[in-house]
């Protein structure tokens, strides 16, 4: 009982981190480049990840196996992975903006798992005999966190063509106002802002808002890319290893299985997305229209199909009627 309610209030106290870091990064949107809400936003993911990290670890000493055997689990993880995939990012490449993105994916995968799901599926019950595998760890945790990789790059890519399906000419109040704030989020300082009255009644400031606009594309498109080329090899890992762990537990590597086809759709559609970032003559916008797709085929391949209670992965997943 008392472990119970330590989960409980560890699952909260880190959902409510999350929420108060979206709320920070999303306030940048109206205090562009401060400091002190770009330390609290940080702070507030960093507070979130110590705390999913000790709750996954009590549930895993408590359980005896690592905790990811159904959906509330798997989707804590996932909320653990984005975070941790945020602060990685965040440290390495000074973006003081990917919090407006990774900050309320976490919340949210963390919120449908604690706030979501039936409380039967939050307790803890022991493996079923197909889970019992050594396999677990390596498997299952290579493909959330290759998911939690593609989501967030498939998240920036969905930015970018958001942007970049912005008309070119004439350019709108509010189309200035939202290419200025995402351009002053990127920048390293603040110095040297020109007033938005010295745009509006110049010549040149159709050209400088379109290179800010060029400048903002070109940083979505090179995270995308970066964090998708990292997420890539991890699902091929989690493919890969799942086959092995078919082999030994139903006697066959591939059973086309729909959580199998659908992951080897979303591998397709990746390694497509790579593919076309190497040959010339394909626009920056396309490639990321194809790692938009992939960023509605993940969840299908995640959530979507083990909604529907069939196959050979439906234990674990949302209670259904036979």
């Amino acid at each position: 009982m008392t472990f119970t309610i330590l989960e409980e209030l560890l699952a909260h106290i880190s959902f409510l981190c999350l929420f108060i870091a979206t709320i920070i990064y999303w306030g940048k949107l109206l205090y562009i480049n401060n400091v002190r809400m770009n330390t609290l936003g940080n702070l507030g993911m960093t507070i979130g990840f110590l705390f999913i990290t000790i709750f996954l670890s009590t549930r895993w000493i408590l359980s005896n196996h690592f905790p990811l055997s159904n959906l509330y689990e798997s989707s804590m993880f996932l909320s653990w992975g984005l975070t941790l995939i945020h602060l990685i990012l965040e440290k390495k490449s000074k973006n003081n903006w990917l919090g407006i993105i990774t900050a309320p994916s976490a919340m949210l995968a963390h919120g449908f798992a604690t706030l979501g799901l039936p409380k039967e599926m939050q307790q803890l019950l022991p493996l079923v005999p197909a889970l019992q595998s050594h396999w677990l760890m390596m498997h299952v945790t290579t493909m959330i966190l290759s998911y939690s990789a593609l989501l967030c790059g498939s998240l920036l890519a969905i930015t970018l063509c958001i942007i970049a399906a912005t008309k070119r000419g004439k350019i709108s109040p509010i189309e200035y106002d939202t290419t200025h704030i995402f351009y002053s989020l990127i920048r390293k300082d603040s110095d040297g802002v020109i007033e938005n009255n010295t745009y509006y009644n110049s010549e040149k400031s159709l050209y400088f808002i379109n290179f800010r606009k060029w400048q903002l594309i070109n940083e979505l498109d090179n995270s995308s890319y970066r964090i998708i080329s990292f997420g890539f090899p991890l699902l091929t890992i989690g493919i890969l290893s799942g086959a092995v762990w078919a082999n030994e537990a139903w006697g066959s590597y591939w059973n086309w299985d729909p959580k199998e086809t659908w992951a080897l759709i979303t591998w397709l559609i990746f390694a497509t997305y790579l593919h076309t970032r190497m040959v010339k003559g394909w626009r920056t916008q396309q490639s990321a229209i194809i790692a938009t797709s992939g960023f509605f085929i993940i969840w299908i391949c995640y959530l979507g199909v083990n909604l529907l209670g069939k196959g050979l992965h439906s234990y674990g997943w949302l209670p259904h009627n036979p």
